[in-house]
């Protein structure tokens, strides 16, 4: 998916872990690059977690592949702030459009012709939020990881259909480019677990599509097996959910995360799930 000449219709931003998520990234360009459709597209990768003094050399092969770089070797981040959706934002200045998807840079999209034109439209059409299903891949095959997924999927039907609350996630949803920047400085996002409700509290236009052709799907690779851990984990979340979700313009300050140096902001219970 080359650099668009003409002024885009969607830009892709992709927030990137440099020192272990080049080859993920990479991957994720060759599933975005099946899109042939009339709208025009960008797509920024922000490369954060980096030496600046020796950034890595495979950067410019993303940049080959079709994106467009933005480097922050060390993304700001306010106290209590997930890294992974802060990067989200230096990317989001640098579109050029008002209608923006976010993708993880580990996930696939098996039918990004679909997606990318679903996206486009809904932003065109004046939404403020899209968002479809998530699936995953590469997940261990431990009894427990399944009962976990299950889990999940469950919890996110529950939050979605019973609660209202929308459960877009951090590696697929669309946002208008404007409502995000105006939420995040203003104190309301600190977390893709906060995209939902905020849109929501703001009165913006929500879109959802449970198709299982525009699902995208997640990385297993933080899953692990056991049943105490499984436990462990969704008490964690729960708890976390509760902190979280309620809208405010102190977001940051109700994560109870503490930052570590060179990581991509797994704090807490080293387990999945941290944006759904």
């Amino acid at each position: 998916m080359p650099e668009p000449s003409a002024a885009p219709d969607l830009s892709i931003i992709i927030p990137m872990n440099a020192q272990v998520d080049i080859d993920n990234a990479l991957t994720l360009l060759g599933d975005l690059a099946a899109y042939r459709g009339p709208a025009v597209v960008e797509t920024i990768i922000v490369a954060n977690n980096f030496d600046e003094a020796s950034p890595p050399v495979r950067l410019a092969e993303l940049e080959a592949a079709g994106a467009r770089l933005v480097r922050i070797p060390h993304v700001e981040v306010r106290p209590g702030e997930v890294i992974s959706f802060a990067a989200r934002i230096p990317g989001a200045r640098e579109a050029r459009t008002s209608g923006t998807a976010h993708f993880d840079a580990d996930v696939r999209v098996p039918n990004a012709a679909p997606l990318i034109a679903w996206y486009a439209d809904r932003m065109q059409a004046g939404f403020d939020l899209a968002y479809t299903g998530v699936g995953h891949f590469d997940l261990p095959s431990a009894t427990s990881v399944r009962a976990s997924i299950a889990i999940h999927h469950a919890s996110r039907w529950v939050k979605r259909v019973v609660l209202r609350v929308p459960t877009a996630r951090g590696s697929n949803y669309a946002i208008r480019r404007e409502m995000l920047l105006d939420a995040y400085e203003r104190g309301m996002l600190a977390d893709d677990l906060n995209v939902g409700p905020v849109v929501k509290k703001l009165g913006g236009r929500i879109a959802y599509n449970g198709d299982r052709a525009l699902r995208v799907l997640t990385s297993g690779r933080m899953y692990r097996g056991g049943w105490s851990k499984l436990v462990r984990y969704y008490v964690y979340r729960l708890r976390y959910n509760l902190r979280v979700l309620p809208v405010s313009q102190r977001a940051a300050s109700r994560t109870g995360r503490i930052h570590k140096e060179s990581r991509y902001d797994y704090d807490g219970p080293s387990t999945p799930g941290e944006s759904s």
